[in-house]
């Protein structure tokens, strides 16, 4: 079993705000526990820098357009309340775009079984015309599009275990009978969005909201009693997981109580579902996850389980 990890420096100058939860140290903390040597074994690169083409497949010309234009030379902007550019946040949204395409590519090509890419900022809340939440473009959405356009799969699967639900995946997908969209999150929590109600107009999205202090007990009957079946069902050709590790109890911005072994049992009951229909094929890419402690043993759970340690 091969896994590639990709990362890239240009994702740590992207500044936020002294106190800001989404800071570089989260990617200096993924690369130190990523460093020990029961990761030797992990295919390492470079995410390469996506381009407009492939973020105009999930995003509005306008909006993409208008983003660039506003990105500082010097100083800082915020584009809302908790969302903000610095001179080097444009590289890195575009190094997460194009590592999030890079690790597709590498999967669905055969190259590697699976992937882990690690890029900041995250992605999930960016819907189709508007930053939100830390988020600028959706890096999972840019995927599974280009993943269908380049190599016509017909169905994806995006799995977010994020805290947070992702408003800006649900969005794009919302209206798509080919992308089924599968969430766990606490509720209520920012954005607000993400009740079991919320299913798309195919029925491809699969929500299943948690609620302050649940733990690893509700977070694994969430996936064995609703999600995992409805994947089964779907037969995804390529699974895509929106990896935030926010929930997990240390965190500071929510109230779930997952631990480490937790993100390691979801990881595995991924793998067996991409196994039977998709040629064992995931790429996971960071979201949140905003304790180091917290942050550093999630990933280590989540990628050793994908390089089937």
């Amino acid at each position: 079993m091969s896994t590639l990890f990709l990362s890239h420096s240009a994702c740590l100058r992207h500044a936020t705000p002294p106190g800001h939860p989404e800071r570089a140290d989260r990617l200096r903390a993924v690369a130190e526990i990523l460093s020990e040597e029961r990761f030797g074994k992990l295919a390492r690169d470079e995410a390469p820098e996506g381009n407009l083409d492939l973020v105009t497949l999930c995003h509005n010309e306008h909006y993409v357009t208008e983003l660039r234009h506003m990105a500082p030379t010097s100083g800082t902007i915020y584009v809302d309340g908790d969302t903000s550019m610095s001179p080097g946040t444009w590289d890195a949204i575009m190094r997460g775009v194009g590592g999030a395409v890079a690790a597709t590519e590498a999967v669905m090509s055969g190259q590697h079984e699976n992937a882990f890419v690690a890029i900041r900022p995250p992605g999930h809340h960016a819907e189709t015309n508007k930053p939100m939440g830390f988020c600028f473009f959706d890096n999972v959405a840019i995927a599974a599009r280009h993943a269908q356009r380049k190599y016509g799969i017909e169905r994806v699967a995006i799995v977010d275990f994020d805290v947070h639900h992702g408003n800006g995946t649900q969005d794009i997908f919302w209206s798509d009978r080919t992308v089924m969209y599968c969430s766990t999150h606490q509720m209520p929590l920012f954005p607000g969005t993400g009740s079991r109600g919320e299913r798309g107009d195919h029925d491809t999205i699969v929500n299943a909201p948690l609620v302050s202090e649940d733990g690893g007990v509700e977070f694994r009957a969430a996936f064995e009693n609703l999600i995992l079946p409805r994947l089964k069902s779907f037969g995804p050709e390529l699974i895509i997981v929106s990896a935030g590790f926010d929930a997990h109890y240390r965190d500071p911005l929510a109230s779930l109580n997952l631990k480490a072994e937790d993100y390691g049992w979801v990881t595995r009951q991924l793998m067996d579902i991409a196994d039977a229909s998709a040629g064992g094929r995931i790429v996971s890419v960071l979201e949140g996850g905003y304790d180091l402690q917290g942050l550093q043993e999630s990933v280590a759970a989540h990628v050793g389980a994908l390089m089937g340690a």
